[in-house]
């Protein structure tokens, strides 16, 4: 029987799949930042709203430039997509006017007249630009004119509302009298109406896309597995069911370490959408235990692999940087110097999966988050306003001086690889039991080192540990 060669389908799949993954990353930023737009950041009448500019001008009038809003014919145009809303108020007591008509009889009307047309409004308040254009007083005041489809004048704060139309428009805002001079404080808001639905859709087809991508590259990684596989030995009596190990690499680069983090850029990126596979899945794994007492097999395999997946990857670029070796594009358990397994349960408790995940775990949540993100919090402010914070833990602390150790001296102390090693282990331990992989509690205790307490030294250069735990359940009496 003739074999077919599935490596270059592998390959062709892979590609499209990481393609898949970056459009789906796009779609997921895009959708939460319109939802998060329309649920928190709009006013009490439902608008977005600029900062407040100042527009100004020596002349006559400030003007928008074209607006150009599928002027030419044609029913695609939704109804009611938006709102536009426009709020002036002058810097003196004389009356202001603001107002939109049609670009061509604006355009007229201010035609050889002195005006600041505004070429770029920036995020800031006095991020403006003009470009100025000289000239003499208008023909009459803007009051006077009959094309304007919205406008306010008046002394004080001013607005008007237009709903967005099909055409060329421009934007004025001038002085009542047309007096020469012009001082506004302008404020511009939008409300879309399909923003949350526009919002909530491409979230849902980021989501789509993000898993069927996370298919296709679990598809294409996974390779032969009877060659991959590194065939497990017997778990040590006494041992956690959840087992992590990693070799030290004895020739370290100097500087390697500083650019790892970008060279792991597409691991990150199938992590992301295999993590989110591995969530769905353990909500699945969760009812499925529950009521049958069973964590469904393939389930947990792949559980089981993403988490693998991520030790390697973090091993090489994050949390130890203690090897050169590249990560492997797989979810199987295979030669590289960092590896990651579970026993597999054959029961689990059906009461226990109810709290172990969120209430016995609360102690375990304490300390791992001092390990990975709870040590160092700094809060960044702009213009006085907290807009970031940011939090570092212990692993980070201890892995940032391995880095410099290894930049001026060429060398990852044991003793700082040894720790470092022991606090990933306690989290990968935790990580398994409240992921619900093990009914057994995971142990306050620091067992630092390579391998696992009772586990024997690889067996060379890059080779397995001898007696790393096995998959099949632990024997009891």
């Amino acid at each position: 029987m003739r074999t077919v060669d599935v490596r270059p389908l592998r390959i062709v799949t892979f590609v499209v799949a990481a393609i898949f993954a970056l459009v789906a990353i796009g779609l997921i930023a895009g959708g939460a930042a319109l939802t998060w737009a329309h649920t928190t950041q709009r006013d009490a009448a439902g608008f977005l709203s600029s900062p407040t500019y100042e527009l100004t001008s020596s002349g006559y009038a400030v003007m928008s430039e074209d607006i150009d809003l599928a002027s030419r014919p044609g029913d695609w145009w939704p109804a009611d997509l938006a709102e536009i809303r426009l709020e002036a108020t002058a810097a003196t007591d004389s009356p202001v006017f603001v107002g939109i008509g049609p670009a061509d009889e604006v355009g007229a009307y201010l035609s050889g007249v002195a005006v600041d047309e505004v070429v770029q409004l920036g995020g800031a308040s006095d991020d403006v630009g003009y470009r100025t254009s000289a000239g003499t007083a208008p023909a009459g005041p803007p009051t006077d004119q009959t094309f304007w489809i919205a406008s306010a004048a008046g002394p004080g704060e001013q607005m008007f509302t237009w709903e967005l139309d099909q055409g060329e428009w421009t934007l004025v805002v001038m002085n009542a009298d047309a007096s020469q001079g012009v001082t506004v404080d302008t404020q511009f808001g939008v409300n879309i109406g399909i923003l949350l639905a526009v919002g909530i859709g491409l979230l849902v087809a980021g989501l789509l896309l993000g898993a069927l991508s996370a298919a296709g590259l679990v598809w294409a990684t996974r390779g032969d597995r009877d060659e991959a596989a590194v065939a497990p030995a017997v778990r040590v009596p006494g041992s956690y069911p959840a087992a992590l190990e990693g070799e030290l690499d004895p020739k370290l680069s100097r500087g390697l370490w500083l650019i790892k983090w970008l060279l792991a850029i597409p691991h990150f990126i199938v992590l992301a959408f295999l993590w989110m596979a591995f969530t769905v899945l353990t909500v699945v794994a969760f009812f499925a235990i529950l009521f049958t007492g069973r964590y469904p097999r393939g389930i947990f395999e792949f559980n089981v692999g993403v988490l693998r997946w991520t030790w390697r990857v973090t091993f090489y670029a994050t949390s130890v940087l203690g090897t050169d070796a590249y990560p492997p594009f797989t979810l199987a358990d295979v030669d590289y110097p960092a590896r990651f397994d579970v026993v597999y349960p054959e029961r689990l408790s059906r009461g226990l999966v109810l709290v172990k995940w969120w209430l016995l775990a609360i102690p375990q949540y304490l300390i791992v988050g001092i390990f990975t993100s709870g040590l160092i919090w700094w809060t960044t402010e702009v213009e006085g306003n907290q807009v970031l914070e940011i939090g570092g833990g212990l692993i980070g602390l201890l892995v940032i001086i391995a880095g410099f150790s290894l930049l001026f001296t060429g060398r990852y102390p044991q003793g700082l690889f040894d720790l470092v090693m022991g606090l990933n282990r306690w989290a990968y331990r935790v990580w398994a039991y409240v992921t619900l992989m093990t009914d057994e509690y995971p142990p306050f205790r620091l067992d630092t080192g390579g391998s696992e307490p009772g586990v024997g030294p690889p067996d060379g250069p890059g080779g397995p540990p001898t007696d790393f735990p096995s998959r099949e359940p632990a024997l009891t009496g």
